[in-house]
């Protein structure tokens, strides 16, 4: 069995991680599993896609293990594309959900609804020490919505409207929310290859 160090301490994300790759021949770590757990990286690049590549090979150099890290956020088509990459923090340090939804609708207060175009992006990196071996890319159209409606989820689900625009993320069950989210999709695409990769290690 191989192990998967995964670079993130958000329980939420873990929880969607085991689930889409519940079977597989692997055996995730994390770094609250380790004893003396390196410290997380700075992400410094400005993009998705180049701060999961920067958490992967950081991980990895660390830890020796194949190493797999996201980086993922909220982009707002009225806003420019924020918060981005700093969704997390789009309401300063530390982070904090309900801050940042503040933020965000007081951000778009008097844009309608058919101007809040917005979408999740994740990106997903794997690597090994030295260097990169597989990225995913998985995004999930929508809208912010007025008000903030369901408990479900984290972040900004509960502003995020999809599909029909009739429900928010925070208003999807884990199942429903797995087969259309930005993490489910890219997800989707790691159990898809992941035997692939380990193949060719």
């Amino acid at each position: 069995m191989t192990t998967l160090f995964v670079g993130t301490g958000n329980r939420k994300k873990l929880d969607e991680l085991r689930r889409r790759l519940d079977g597989l021949d692997v055996t995730i770590v994390t770094p609250g599993d380790l004893a003396d757990p390196p410290p997380a990286p700075e992400e410094t690049t400005g993009t998705f896609s180049g701060n999961a590549t920067q958490k992967a090979l950081y991980y990895a150099e660390r830890t020796g293990h194949l190493t797999l890290a996201d980086d993922s956020g909220l982009e707002v088509d009225a806003l420019g594309g924020l918060p981005g990459v700093d969704s997390a923090y789009y309401a300063g340090h530390p982070s904090d959900d309900g801050a940042n939804n503040r933020k965000l609708l007081e951000s778009l207060d008097g844009v309608p609804l058919e101007r809040r175009t917005a979408r999740y992006r994740s990106v997903l990196v794997l690597a090994v020490p030295g260097r990169a071996v597989w990225t995913a890319d998985g995004t999930c159209e929508g809208r912010i919505g007025l008000s903030a409606r369901g408990s479900a989820g984290f972040g900004y689900d509960p502003l995020f409207l999809v599909g029909d625009g009739t429900r928010t993320f925070g208003e999807l069950s884990p199942d429903e929310k797995d087969r259309i989210s930005h993490r489910g999709k890219a997800l989707a695409l790691l159990r898809r290859d992941l035997p692939s990769v380990l193949r060719d290690l």
